[in-house]
């Protein structure tokens, strides 16, 4: 009886125990689970801060890819595919024969026309078994350089890199100074039949005085090894004299660490290349006719009447100061870039000149980089200053001439030699199109105007290609004058897939 008096009361006992301790389980699962609540529950998971972090340097990151991308296309040098410089002789080369047969030259022209004239004339006297004596310059033409050979090149580097290929003597022997001799004005574009013809007149003269040097042999369709010594005599023989590469080094080594990566511009608006192409939209009626009245007055200047308007919707003109500011702009670069301006006086001075500086503030030229005294065995030396400006052109990151004369294509063409570096060729005919419909309101800067631009020169930028041949529908000799310039592009015979340069 008194167990079963108890129970109830133990019953009570347990039951009140048991739920203490359920409400004790409880609150310390309760107390657990927060705990893990707040540990793992809300915490964001492994992927969710990937996915946040790359939320946060996607931007970054996209922005650097692209500019990294953007930076390649600007500065980058074109890809050479493994394309390296030879211009070692083959095995049918014929080296330099003693010879009592010599010829003179005088070299015609501004800086780059004399230098690819003479490389043409050592290819000339080796096709026609002759002596070379150093070329005269040219003294009369517009430059009135009174400059001779050796204050221009390193003579005897001249002679010493030639001596397997061409006998280079620095004049006539006395006894022959006084001699009658053939003068020739060779015929343009000239193949090796000619010269072999040419030859016959070693029959009745011991010397030949040619009286024009440029453009004396043909692009194409010519052996080899022929080819291969035009390009020795150009990119390795006719080194300039050193107080040429010295000071032009040195102006490099200032762009260089001033600025890290420059573009070279070869802005030809000068006078005289305004006056021969008749290029007069922009200027004022005043600087037209006196451009005019220019070349009536130059003598050697054929074509006199011109059709300004019709030279510059098919091309032939320069791009003015304000158009190569909105095309170099066009193609991305930005306003801090440093462009080194290669060329003699800006027709219309700094005012012109301006319209480009509105764009590109950071305009440098060689008066700024070198002092005063550096360049004062420079003054009224056209041919030597010529020679500075090509070689900070030919080590700039980027070259843009603005027009296709004698030094735009021979620095393209050394460009390309040493490994395609940017060389960017405007397309004046297009560009002259999109600029009338910028005047006319048809378009307006911007990014689709930007990508017009840089479409119409994606392939216009140095890459390698082959030389092209004459333009279709041409016949006859007039087709060689359509031909691209073998130093303009003196690939394949001087630049070939080696496995290393030659």
């Amino acid at each position: 009886m008194a167990n079963n008096r108890g129970y109830p009361h133990c019953r009570r006992f347990l039951s009140r125990r048991q739920s203490i301790l359920t409400i004790a389980l409880f609150t310390i699962f309760a107390f657990v689970f927060s705990i893990f609540l707040l540990l793992f529950g809300f915490a964001p998971k492994e992927d969710d801060i990937l996915k946040d972090d790359t939320r946060l340097e996607e931007p970054q990151q996209s922005q650097s890819v692209q500019q990294q991308v953007s930076d390649e296309n600007l500065w980058g040098a074109s890809l050479s595919h493994g394309l390296h410089p030879c211009i070692k002789p083959t095995v049918r080369h014929k080296a330099a024969q003693g010879s009592d047969h010599y010829i003179t030259v005088r070299s015609n022209g501004g800086l780059n026309q004399m230098r690819t004239g003479i490389s043409d004339m050592v290819a000339v006297a080796h096709i026609m078994n002759a002596t070379l004596v150093i070329p005269q310059l040219d003294k009369r033409s517009f430059w009135q350089d009174t400059s001779t050979f050796s204050d221009i090149f390193d003579e005897l580097h001249f002679i010493t890199t030639l001596q397997d290929d061409v006998r280079i003597v620095k004049a006539l022997p006395k006894e022959l100074e006084s001699i009658p001799r053939a003068r020739k004005h060779f015929t343009s574009w000239s193949g090796m039949g000619y010269y072999e013809e040419m030859a016959r007149l070693w029959k009745d003269y011991q010397v030949i005085h040619v009286a024009k040097s440029d453009s004396r042999l043909a692009n194409n369709d010519l052996p080899l090894d022929i080819q291969r010594l035009r390009c020795r005599a150009l990119y390795r023989a006719l080194r300039f004299s050193p107080s040429i590469e010295n000071l032009g080094k040195k102006l490099v080594e200032r762009l260089r660490s001033h600025s890290g990566r420059y573009i070279a511009l070869h802005l030809r608006y000068e006078k005289d290349m305004l006056s021969f192409t008749g290029c007069t939209y922009g200027l004022t009626e005043a600087e037209s006719e006196e451009l005019r009245i220019m070349r009536e007055n130059t003598n050697h200047w054929k074509v006199k009447k011109i059709n300004s308007t019709e030279q510059r919707v098919g091309g032939f003109c320069p791009l003015t100061p304000k158009e190569v500011g909105i095309f170099l702009e066009s193609l991305g670069y930005p306003p801090i870039t440093t462009i080194y301006i290669a060329s003699g006086e800006i027709y219309g001075g700094e005012a012109r000149l301006s319209e480009l500086k509105s764009r590109f503030p950071n305009i440098v030229s060689k008066e700024a980089l070198a002092t005063a005294k550096e360049l004062e065995p420079f003054a009224n030396h056209g041919s030597q200053t010529a020679a500075l400006d090509y070689i900070i052109s030919i080590e700039s990151n980027v070259f843009v001439p603005s027009h296709s004369g004698n030094m735009a294509r021979a620095v393209e063409g050394h460009r390309r030699f040493l490994g395609h570096r940017r060389t960017i060729n405007p397309d004046r005919k297009g560009l002259v199109e999109l600029f009338d419909k910028l005047e006319s309101g048809e378009l307006k800067l911007g990014s689709s105007f930007s990508h017009l631009v840089q479409e119409m020169h994606k392939n216009r930028q140095g890459a390698p290609r082959k030389r092209h041949g004459p333009l279709p529908g041409i016949k006859g000799r007039a087709r060689l004058r359509t031909e691209e310039s073998f130093y303009e592009n003196p690939y394949p015979e001087c630049i070939c897939r080696s496995k290393k340069a030659v």
